[in-house]
């Protein structure tokens, strides 16, 4: 701990403070479990920040990378191809909920996004409309890091320091938290269409906020409100997509067709960093023109593309077929859903929980400010074998998705130990 503290620079971590919150220094790991560097197993209850899909070492997921690295480890899609991007991208087209899908591979969510959004903008440049250059977005989102994607995202997490470098052509109506929501976007979306580039959401679920749910069909009323007055519709599934909600994509259970997509996290199941914007053909159509013209995109990132990542992306897409991994998350979903209820959902100290499929969110009700009830309880549950991490006071369980019967009785069972540890 003391040679990480020294030479390695945490994400959203105080680093003055890293020792003190004892953190886990992993060693290995093995199915849903992580093994620390003392031989201490944990059960992998945040599938390692929402990446880990299908558990950790999975051999055929194993065997797929070991066999890309015999062939190559990289190279450039700039300008030029590699076989197995192809077959991936033919592979995602037969999946995704986006028409004549074309995909723009990056390494991370936050650069999906910041791809979405300078397609959306340069569309309606490429066609030739002026005025449309402004985004419809919700109070209370989430979009990542990248000076775009948090212009598109609310406050919080400590950004409120980075207002003037954000771009100011956003409108931002209530989140999901609000029962008014719809209604308040739609009135904006109504008056201001006209210059809007694209409405930028989270389909059904705001993770990062602290897993607010909507209901499914508001959320398509607004997505075929923005179509229908030719709006484009950006769907962030970096968080909720490949399985996570119970359906494959979010935007499945509202039954929408977004025009962009950003997929990333559980993409290559959680073993290399990998990301896509996904353009339907319409959208992408805007970009053909001339060579080395100005109707070109001329963004690119020198990983986009990764072979290695491909080749797993590839094998862990046909698990979820073959292993029938929707339906293991249907089961475990429900059993989680009625275990909160039973057993975490009347303790003191719970204020409310909400869950959609494998994402939960149980929030804290501390007496006062400054307690910390959400950090306690996790590294009460740490301590208990259950790895788990909170957004502020609401305690996050996002399993793996092919966790069992018995990991999810072990996980409400320990959150409950550790609630009634901390706040009694």
């Amino acid at each position: 701990m003391e040679r990480d503290r020294r030479r390695v620079w945490h994400g959203f971590t105080q680093m003055a403070a890293y020792a003190d919150n004892r953190p886990v220094i992993v060693e290995r790991a093995d199915g849903r479990e992580v093994v620390d560097v003392d031989g201490r197993r944990y059960l992998d209850a945040i599938s390692s920040l929402w990446v880990t899909t299908l558990g950790h070492r999975v051999a055929e997921l194993d065997a797929a990378l070991v066999a890309q690295a015999q062939r190559v480890a990289h190279t450039t899609l700039l300008g030029n191809g590699n076989s197995v991007v192809v077959e991936l991208a033919e592979d995602l087209a037969a999946v995704v909920p986006v028409d004549d899908p074309r995909f723009l591979f990056a390494s991370d969510g936050a650069t999906a996004v910041e791809q979405a959004l300078k397609i959306a903008f340069q569309y309606w440049w490429n066609r030739g409309v002026k005025g449309r250059d402004r985004y419809l977005v919700l109070g209370s989102a989430y979009h990542g890091d990248t000076i775009g994607s948090l212009s598109l995202g609310d406050g919080g997490f400590g950004t409120d320091l980075f207002d003037p470098l954000r771009f100011s052509g956003t409108r931002r109506t209530p989140g999901y938290r609000d029962p008014d929501w719809l209604a308040k976007a739609r009135s904006v979306l109504d008056a201001e269409g006209a210059g809007l580039a694209a409405v930028v959401l989270e389909p059904v679920v705001q993770g990062a906020a602290g897993m607010y749910v909507a209901d499914p069909e508001d959320v398509a009323t607004l997505v075929r409100a923005a179509q229908d007055v030719g709006v484009l519709v950006v769907c962030d599934e970096v968080a909720t997509g490949f399985g996570r909600t119970g359906a494959m994509f979010a935007s499945d259970l509202a039954g929408l067709r977004p025009d962009l997509m950003c997929i990333g996290k559980g993409l290559a199941g959680g073993y290399l960093p990998m990301s896509a914007t996904v353009a339907s053909g319409r959208v992408a159509a805007a970009f053909d023109g001339a060579d080395l013209g100005p109707r070109t995109f001329y963004h690119g990132h020198s990983f986009g593309g990764n072979a290695l990542a491909a080749a797993v992306a590839r094998r862990h897409l046909a698990l979820f077929a073959e292993w029938d991994v929707l339906a293991n998350v249907s089961a475990r979903a429900a059993q989680l859903g009625a275990g909160l209820e039973a057993s975490v959902a009347d303790l003191p100290g719970v204020g409310q929980i909400r869950r959609c499929g494998l994402m939960a969110g149980i929030e804290l009700d501390p007496p006062d400010d400054g307690l910390r009830w959400g950090r306690r309880v996790c590294a009460e549950a740490v301590e208990q074998g259950v790895l788990l991490r909170p957004l502020g006071d609401v305690v996050v369980l996002v399993p793996i998705l092919t966790s069992t019967e018995a990991e999810i009785d072990r996980i409400v069972a320990t959150l409950a130990s550790a609630v009634e540890t901390v706040c009694r």
